[in-house]
């Protein structure tokens, strides 16, 4: 009986995670603030507010206001300074989340990073002379 158990929880396991829809996505990041990798490398950081409403940096201290929005498969985020949608394909592992940039295979994924221990920095506008 428990071979017949293992045997059938095989396929599952190798089967890939279906990506996340919107209201999944906004129960797993409302409130909090996860900074993202990239190929080892830190990527940027993300507020995630309430009315699906979001703050992103690229850790450079500068940040922008944006909203997000479920499309298909996908959750797409437009911001202030850029009205583009950036669309991703969100998967929730056991070791947090992953993002497909357009659901491409080739394109950028990112990682949720670790605890890192770090805030989210967002200098003030830059003012001129």
């Amino acid at each position: 009986m428990i071979l017949f158990a293992v045997m059938i929880a095989l396929p599952l396991s190798g089967q890939a995670a279906e990506p996340m829809g919107g209201a999944e996505f906004d129960r797993y990041t409302q409130g909090k603030t996860l900074f993202y990798g990239f190929d080892g490398t830190a990527y940027g950081v993300e507020r995630y507010l309430s009315g699906r409403r979001v703050i992103w940096s690229f850790l450079d201290g500068r940040c922008q206001s944006g909203q997000w929005y479920e499309e298909g498969k996908q959750i797409c985020f437009v911001y202030e300074d850029n009205n583009i949608p950036q669309c991703w394909s969100f998967v929730l592992t056991p070791k947090g989340l992953t993002a497909r940039f357009q659901n491409d295979p080739q394109a950028t994924e990112l990682y949720e990073s670790g605890d890192i221990d770090e805030e989210m920095l967002c200098l003030g506008p830059e003012v001129g002379v």
